[in-house]
């Protein structure tokens, strides 16, 4: 039998810990507790939290406005205690997970970096844990939506996906024998800041060339608008639509027209759509999935993007013909995919809760009997002293 000291021999506590969570994690779907917890998903513009059951089923969600991120650290926490509180009303909350857009550290405890926040080495789930009083789990929202479409979306059944999120930027994920693979600092999964362009468009990330400057909502974007402002006889529908305000050209609106079949906004969506195929057997070649899922807002543009996408990955792929070929599906949870990974990551953290928090409830029942015992002799007297 293994005793303490060669318990403690075998590696750092905090090596012990993450390999527990390890093994948790990936039979997590099987022997988490089936009690409902809170997901949160923090962007750049909202602030989305759900309750969420056993099975994915969002019982009850809200959102609210991403503060500005020049606010401090704590105005964000503020919004996020205040959402929790307010669902806790309702709900009896086991734990709480949160998927942040930003680098989240090997720990799962600290946000390095948040492009969109004022995060900097922020202890966000020590911070959220001593104000809420129930625990809390800290991730990528893209690990935390790679999660939720594995459990409950386009990548059940796979035993190795690839999801790719395209919003303004695009963010990514690797999940593997059902456990996400977070790298040795828990950065991994930043495809979209792969050079794909030497010397190319500048990125916001300081380099030039990345990924997403030819393959995300911003890309998108950008090439309309300076369609627009150029006056390109091409950009006139779109030119009418916003009144001339080049400005207010959105991705939504590119993906309305081009489902009516605008022919400007359906080759932009060809032109990202090639450069997502391009990037996905690049990844390919590296990592081997089963399955690329791709999420994100732009990929609402459905087969408009899928489609190219689908078109340039087997032109690009490495021994095309040789070998077989992953699946690319899109994403089916839609813009809850990162807060119900979210909440169903959080149960990996509410056994050991709920069995701690169990015995604190009940000694503190005990205390207040016996208390209630001696504000009232008359009534009830206590016959032991309190357990210690």
């Amino acid at each position: 039998m293994s005793t303490y000291r060669d318990f403690t021999n075998r590696g750092t506590a905090r090596a012990t810990v993450l390999k527990t969570v390890g093994t948790r994690e990936r039979r997590s779907h099987l022997t988490a507790p089936r009690v409902p917890t809170v997901g949160i998903d923090i962007g750049g513009t909202k602030v989305m939290a759900g309750v969420v059951d056993a099975d994915g089923i969002i019982l009850e969600k809200i959102r609210t406005e991403t503060p500005d991120k020049s606010k401090s650290p704590k105005v964000v926490e503020d919004t996020i205690c205040e959402l929790v509180l307010d669902l806790s009303d309702r709900h009896d909350v086991h734990a709480v997970g949160i998927g942040a857009a930003g680098w989240v550290d090997a720990d799962r405890s600290k946000v390095l970096f948040a492009p969109h926040l004022a995060w900097r080495n922020e202890p966000l789930r020590d911070a959220l844990t001593a104000r809420l009083a129930v625990p809390v789990l800290v991730d990528n929202d893209a690990n935390t939506a790679a999660w939720a479409e594995w459990r409950f979306g386009a990548g059940r059944g796979e035993d190795h996906i690839v999801m790719i999120t395209l919003g303004t930027g695009i963010g990514g994920a690797i999940l593997e024998d059902g456990q996400v693979k977070r790298g040795k600092f828990g950065v991994a999964g930043e495809f979209g800041h792969m050079q794909v362009v030497p010397g190319g468009h500048r990125c916001p990330c300081g380099n030039r060339g990345c990924w997403e400057q030819y393959s995300s909502g911003n890309a998108l974007v950008r090439e309309a608008r300076e369609l627009a402002a150029a006056d390109s006889p091409v950009a006139y529908s779109i030119i009418d639509r916003v009144g001339g305000n080049v400005g207010d050209i959105t991705g939504p609106l590119i993906t309305e027209l081009a489902r009516e079949g605008d022919a400007m906004c359906v080759e932009l969506f060809q032109d990202i759509g090639q450069w997502l195929g391009v990037g996905i057997a690049n990844l390919a070649a590296a990592l081997d999935p089963s399955c690329f899922v791709i999420g994100g807002g732009v990929s609402a543009a459905d087969d408009l993007l899928i489609g190219p996408a689908r078109d340039a990955f087997r032109r690009h792929l490495t021994g095309r013909g040789y070998r077989p070929e992953a699946r690319i599906a899109k994403a089916q949870l839609g813009p809850e995919a990162g807060m119900v990974g979210a909440a169903d990551l959080a149960r990996l953290v509410a056994r050991r809760f709920r069995r701690t928090n169990r015995r604190r409830v009940e000694r503190h029942e005990r205390y207040e009997r016996y208390a209630q015992a001696l504000r009232n002799p008359s009534s009830v007297r206590p016959t032991q002293e309190p357990p210690s």
